[in-house]
């Protein structure tokens, strides 16, 4: 398993583990049975609510004829890739929350979702925001959503571009 490993980093092990058992035709209540745990544990870390400990990694991966440590080296994966995200999280700009009423601040993916991002600042963001907003993607990315990379006396045309229909 160790070759197939590494395309599973940064997902939840309760995935994985999931997706070995029905490879194996395994239902996971008498999995869990059989390896001397509670089906609530294994039905927990299939919905990815809970982690994988060391102990419960061993009884895993033995019972699944997989390396030792497999199942536990998912986790730490997962936990990692937990980190990252949280650390690109603290990296991003912050607006006013009545800007996003409709979506989970801690769920906007800054880099990914720029587009909607900037239509958002530039639509209904005060002109500190608006400055914040152009420091933190740069020129290129409001000129390819705004259609104007200038700031002439702290504003930009809004959606210059798209008026033009």
């Amino acid at each position: 398993m160790e070759q197939r490993l590494d395309r599973y980093y940064g997902i939840h092990p309760g995935r994985v583990l999931e997706r070995e058992l029905k490879k194996h035709h395994l239902k996971k209540g008498p999995f869990a049975i059989s390896i001397g745990e509670y089906p609530q544990v294994i039905n927990e870390i299939t919905k990815a609510r809970r982690g994988v400990s060391p102990q419960l990694s061993l009884k895993i991966d033995h019972a699944l004829g997989l390396e030792e440590g497999a199942f536990y080296l998912l986790q730490a994966h997962y936990e990692i890739d937990q980190v990252k995200k949280a650390l690109k999280q603290s990296d991003a700009p912050s607006f006013r929350k009545a800007l996003f009423w409709d979506t989970d601040m801690g769920k906007i993916d800054w880099q990914k979702q720029y587009k909607a991002v900037i239509q958002r600042i530039f639509e209904r963001g005060t002109d500190e925001e608006r400055q914040q907003v152009f420091d933190f993607y740069g020129r290129d990315k409001i000129m390819e959503v705004t259609g104007n990379d200038q700031i002439a006396g702290n504003t930009l045309p809004v959606m210059a571009h798209a008026k033009k229909r």
